[in-house]
């Protein structure tokens, strides 16, 4: 029994209850709707008492509703326990401080968005209507009186907002991407369940081993509640592999004579079909099933998708550079390159996010080459069909536990008891996944407290140590020993974000922090030009790069949506709030030296874009080129939580910026790419992530931006599988190379994307007269187009552009060399696209 239809309303805090909210009968107030999955945000807007919360001055119309007390009343029907019965209510969700009541009778307390509650009504419901009502506080009164760590001169917004001391989504109070919007309400589903004599409380399937034979050994572990325990208890646990054949069908008795009891099932899979990140493999999905009976009566029944593959971290020392260590996970006993981004909530208002939000951007993660995504600290764990969508989709999870840029009071009773509890709620909970690589124990703690401790000159303490270091990996080692844990991210070494060992995050390029080869930073900030230059990836020597990455605007048609009409342009009130970095124009000292300053908003988009996808490629090629000493990128990030200028490459509507096609190209399994040396001679590398060594032909050609080509000359390659080498170098008199002169790379059967090297800055480039290729375009079915380019001369930056995020393109944001003619074909599942829906543009 499910409860989805609900009733809202609001009062001044510590006034509800005295109004009869939480009692039988009809209380005072005014009574709103509401939905679940939904929103008290999304249910005021489309009821005409609240702003669009992601439209102009959203946050400021919004910001009473955490000033309130909100109740939320459901009545339904609850059936009658027999003896030997009985109900669990399940509340999936209650963000944040809730209180709850059953029929006028308070039944239980919550204080942390993390953890779901189960209460026993069996006594306290009726056969008939019964009432369910929650109170949810304001969290700023619960805090009243609280004071929350700090770190010394980092800690202002910590100070006034106490988030750390709050277990909620922690984005919520605005980060330097997304605006200030803390939710409330119930953001989970909540049922009913009706249980007879026992029930199944877990139900989990472990990988052991895989042999060279591909035989698996499995095991499937089964924790029962028998809370009225019968004479006898047995369950059935069946395996059935991804074509619906039966496997395993197995009666196993049920061990212990008090009220929990288990079985752990062990056994061998033939010809087991692997589960393998889609750019190595298949991603076949097993299902194992628990049947759960008194004596020949079926009682409970559980089930769960599962994936045969193993899952491991190497961080042993890496012999070629003495002194580091391999950061490198391997997957199916295979070391792999992880190529992938950083992942925020896809919505501010958390409660929205189903299935139709996360499928396309998973997707999209998929088609773009990635195979790994880390669920940032900051946010939440995800809903279930997140986790289920990457199994699907063969993409990997890295897991944060929901701790981000702050200090942790670690030695509070009930703050450690609520920690333990969630990590355990959480492992639970989706340890089954095959996408599930990583767990992680924070975001940037280790990090930060480092980088205090140099300035202070002394080393401080991490407040929030004892949850990464001792309560969280204890639940993940008692509860999931087959993933592996690492304390924070990043992590390792003789600094938290040294080069030398564990994950590294750049933020040299953008904020300027300084980098720290070994144990300490090496410079000062700074974010002059120089300082943030993205050719500073080149500097990077770590081990695997969790965070990197640069802002860019969204497209146009995001930005007409969010922003009125009237302040569409440069550094209008509107458009500013729509950047939460500061300062606003941070983005002018990277941009500046690659395309210049623009001059008008469509300039600003454009510019923005180029320089965000420019620099995403420019660093995932060097890192790549370093495998297998640098092992993995995770560019921050993949998506938005609002229409804003973020460091996404997919916009919060669904666009895809520029530097989603360049990541996408850049991760393809082979990757051709130029190295310029420092003598200024130039190397071609080809890195192979393939299961299989690559070999063939390729041709390099040197090109004259408007006279054509100079030079050109075919070579054959050869490159073992999982291995990065340079196989060609051409010294400075060959390449006489000039601002207006390009070398280019391309395989004539599509091994690896066409690649290029500039000798300039984009904004350095000679243009052609004409800068837009010739266009035909063929309507070829419903949704679908078909497009003919052209290029007459050296085209950059070739882009198509359909005001529909749903649209979906062969390519995009591509060069073409003189006399290249290409064919894309366009489509739309949600629009019927035309031919005059189409803009082709170039740079």
């Amino acid at each position: 029994m499910s409860f989805s239809n609900w009733m809202v309303a609001h009062f001044e805090p510590g006034t509800g209850e005295q109004a009869g909210a939480g009692a039988e009968g009809r209380p005072n107030g005014d009574w709103l709707p509401v939905t679940l999955p939904g929103d008290i945000h999304q249910s005021l807007f489309e009821a005409g008492l609240l702003c669009d919360p992601h439209g102009e001055g959203g946050e400021e119309g919004c910001r009473w509703i955490s000033d309130k007390e909100w109740w939320w009343r459901h009545v339904f029907d609850a059936p009658e326990a027999a003896p030997g019965e009985r109900l669990i209510l399940v509340l999936h969700g209650l963000d944040t401080f809730a209180t709850v009541w059953l029929n006028g009778v308070e039944v239980t307390t919550s204080d942390n968005m993390f953890l779901g509650v189960e209460i026993d009504v069996t006594r306290s419901v009726r056969p008939g209507n019964n009432l369910l009502a929650i109170r949810f506080d304001p969290v700023a009164s619960r805090l009243d009186g609280c004071e929350a760590p700090t770190w010394p001169g980092v800690g202002g917004q910590t100070a006034q907002t106490k988030r750390n001391l709050v277990r909620k989504a922690q984005f919520g109070w605005g980060w330097d991407w997304g605006p200030v919007q803390p939710t409330i309400g119930v953001w989970r589903p909540v049922e009913l369940k009706r249980q007879r004599s026992a029930a199944i409380d877990t139900l989990q399937f472990r990988t052991l081993s895989i042999a060279a034979d591909r035989s698996a050994a499995v095991t499937i572990e089964l924790e029962v509640d028998a809370f009225a325990p019968p004479a006898a208890l047995t369950a059935r646990i069946e395996i059935v592999d991804p074509d619906g054949a039966p496997l395993i069908a197995q009666e196993v008795e049920l061990n212990g004579e008090d009220r929990h009891r288990g079985a752990t099932l062990a056994a061998s899979i033939a010809n087991a079909r692997l589960w393998w990140t889609k750019d190595l493999g298949d991603q076949p999905l097993y299902r194992a099933t628990a049947i759960l009976r008194s004596g020949s009566q079926e009682i409970d029944r559980r089930d769960v998708r599962v994936g045969i593959r193993t899952i491991a971290l190497d961080t042993s020392p890496d012999p070629d550079e003495p002194g580091t260590d391999f950061f490198r996970f391997v997957l199916n006993g295979r070391p792999i390159f992880a190529k992938g981004a950083c992942w925020i909530p896809a919505h501010s208002l958390v409660g929205l996010l189903t299935e139709a939000q996360y499928r396309p951007l998973i997707e999209a993660a998929r088609d773009g080459g990635m195979n790994m995504l880390r669920v940032w600290g900051g946010g939440i764990y995800e809903h279930d069909a997140f986790y289920d969508l990457c199994d699907e989709c063969g993409v990997l999870v890295w897991q944060d536990f929901m701790f981000a840029c702050a200090p942790y009071p670690d030695k509070d009773p009930a703050m450690i008891a609520s920690v333990r509890a969630e990590a355990a709620y959480q492992v639970r909970r989706l340890r089954h996944h095959p996408s599930l690589a990583l767990w992680c124990g924070n975001n940037e703690n280790q990090f930060i407290q480092d980088f205090v401790n140099e300035a202070v000159g002394r080393r401080l303490p991490l407040e929030g140590a004892h949850f990464y270091d001792d309560v969280i990996p204890e639940q993940v080692v008692a509860l999931d020993p087959m993933t592996p844990y690492w304390p924070g991210s990043p992590f390792g070494g003789p600094h938290a974000n040294s080069m030398r060992g564990g994950d590294l995050h750049n933020w040299t390029v953008w904020h300027g922090l300084p980098p720290v080869p070994d144990d300490r930073s090496i410079g000062s900030v700074d974010r002059s030009p120089a300082g943030v230059d993205y050719h500073r990836y080149a500097e990077d020597m770590g081990r695997f790069i969790s965070e990197f990455g640069i802002q860019a605007s969204p497209v146009m048609e995001t930005l007409r949506r969010s922003v009125p009409a009237d302040q569409l342009t440069l550094k209008s009130p509107a458009m500013e709030n729509r950047i939460k970095d500061n300062p606003r124009n941070k983005v002018d000292g990277i941009m500046e030296p690659v395309t210049g300053l623009p001059t008008t908003i469509e300039q600003y988009v454009d510019f923005t874009q180029i320089t965000q996808a420019e620099g995403l490629k420019f660093g995932i090629e060097h890192f790549r080129r370093r495998k297998p000493h640098c092992s993995g990128t995770l560019i921050w990030q993949l998506n938005d939580c609002w229409p804003g200028v973020s460091w996404s490459v997919i916009d919060f509507h669904g666009f895809q910026k520029a530097g989603y096609h360049y990541v996408r190209r850049a991760y393809a399994p082979v990757l051709a790419s130029f190295k310029l040396l420092g003598d200024g001679a130039v190397e071609l590398w080809i890195t192979n992530d393939r299961a299989q060594a690559v070999a063939g032909n390729l041709t390099i050609e040197l090109v004259d931006l408007l006279d054509g080509s100079m030079w050109r000359e075919t070579i054959a390659y050869d490159v073992a599988d999982n291995f990065s080498a340079a196989i060609w170098r051409a010294d400075p008199g060959k390449l006489g190379a000039a601002p207006r002169r390009a070398l280019t790379v391309r395989t004539a059967n599509d091994v690896f994307p066409a690649n290029r090297h500039f000798f300039a800055a984009i904004r350095d480039l000679p243009r052609p007269v004409s800068t837009a290729p010739k266009v035909r375009i063929e309507k070829t079915g419903m949704g679908e187009l078909s497009v003919d380019l052209s290029a007459s001369a050296y085209l950059f930056f070739v882009h198509m552009l359909v005001a529909s995020p749903t649209a979906w393109f062969s390519d995009n944001y591509f060069d073409m060399m003189a006399g290249e003619s290409r064919r894309i074909t366009i489509g739309d599942p949600g629009h019927d696209l035309q031919l005059d829906d189409l803009v082709v543009r170039s740079r």
